[in-house]
């Protein structure tokens, strides 16, 4: 894998390194499903991540290119995520966290007095309470166009979108009246902004301490405020020991919505994740388990076979309806003897280490070994 990123991307695995990570058995399970939750998001619950993933599938299975035991791990993934978003309200938990940080930003200003009564306390920022601000948006995604619409309700003054992508920009400036520039200009506008809130999927740092501290030696005695809602972050975090600049952050924001329903739904779905990894794994592994189920049926059907075709040569006078009731009773006997170890077997595959059962039913029996789909299906019947 690390070979074809290289290839595709023309970057050395040495640059590519330090931002790849590879997860294995339990561990890949956990991080799909968390994804698909939307639990690993910037911005956690988002909802776009579960039609992305759907439509990743879709294009791995019109280009065959998906195999049988990654496509059931998908739809299994599909199908966690779907139960997150409907039986918590995960997809809420991030339009909380932006506003909780919008409000503790409006919080160090005193807010311009509105003539609306506030009709949202607790999360939301209050109308008005960015009132005379101007707001500076760094980054147009998912995070970016929600802080739009939440400081736009708090009644920012002037709203200003940098972004790497200008069309992306201007789709949030269209919706929320906001003014767009390249982030070439960011320097120059970092000093006009009360309010900064970074949301980009860089890989490094989008604000440094310098260049914040060169902003507030050119703002004289303004106070400038940060949030950073990126994962990794844009705002080195040095910028808190810069007087006249306070930053919020993810850590931050973790502390202050300690104990209510955002993080109340997100270990919800932490606990749904880990109960669906778990009942995936036991399925793998009595999955596992099934051609050593298939092959000894089909060696005992074989022996079934072998000593009635030896029984019928010793009583070739036994008419049609006698001779059924001995089949009968042979098939009946072999499967009875079976049903037991074969269910049972299936049980202990389900527990951690049972691969050894099916090996030790291996060993007793002295099953083959060829590969399961070359194992004809048994004409035994499974006991009720």
């Amino acid at each position: 894998m690390s070979d074809q990123l290289t290839r595709i991307t023309g970057t050395q695995l040495s640059d590519l390194a330090p931002h790849l990570y590879v997860h294995h058995e339990a561990r890949a399970v956990g991080h799909l499903f968390s994804v698909v939750c939307g639990l690993d998001s910037m911005l956690v619950g988002e909802t776009q991540i579960l039609g992305q993933v759907r439509s990743a599938l879709r294009a791995a299975q019109a280009e065959a290119s998906v195999g049988a035991a990654l496509e059931g791990l998908f739809q299994t993934a599909l199908r966690v995520g779907k139960r997150a978003h409907s039986e918590t309200a995960i997809g809420t938990a991030g339009a909380s966290i932006v506003s909780v940080g919008v409000r503790m930003a409006a919080d160090g200003w005193e807010p311009v007095p509105s003539s609306a009564p506030d009709p949202s306390p607790g999360n939301v920022p209050a109308d008005g309470a960015l009132a005379g601000r101007r707001v500076l948006l760094v980054g147009a995604g998912v995070v970016g166009a929600l802080a739009a619409a939440v400081v736009r309700r708090a009644g920012a003054a002037d709203l200003v979108v940098a972004n790497r992508t200008a069309a992306r920009a201007r789709r949030i400036a269209d919706t929320y009246g906001a003014k767009v520039i390249p982030l070439a200009q960011l320097a120059d506008e970092l000093d006009r902004a009360d309010l900064v809130i970074s949301s980009t999927g860089a890989s490094g740092l989008i604000l440094t301490r310098q260049l914040v501290a060169d902003s507030l030696a050119r703002r004289g005695s303004r106070p400038l405020v940060l949030l950073d809602l990126a994962l990794p972050r844009d705002v080195d975090v040095a910028v808190r020991d810069l007087p006249g600049a306070t930053l919020i952050d993810l850590d931050t924001l973790r502390t202050a919505l300690d104990g209510q329903q955002a993080v109340g739904d997100v270990e919800s779905v932490r606990t749904l994740v880990a109960s669906e990894v778990s009942a995936y794994l036991d399925r793998r592994r009595a999955h596992r388990v099934a051609p050593t189920v298939v092959a000894l049926r089909a060696q005992a059907a074989a022996v079934v076979r072998e000593e009635l075709a030896r029984l019928q040569t010793r009583l070739p006078n036994l008419d049609s309806r006698d001779w059924a009731v001995v089949e009968g009773a042979v098939r009946r006997v072999a499967d009875k003897l079976l049903h037991a170890p074969t269910v049972r077997v299936q049980q202990l595959a389900a527990s951690p280490g049972g691969d050894s059962y099916a090996e030790a039913l291996r060993e007793l029996f002295d099953l083959p070994r060829e590969a399961p789909a070359v194992v004809s299906a048994p004409d035994l019947p499974e006991a009720p």
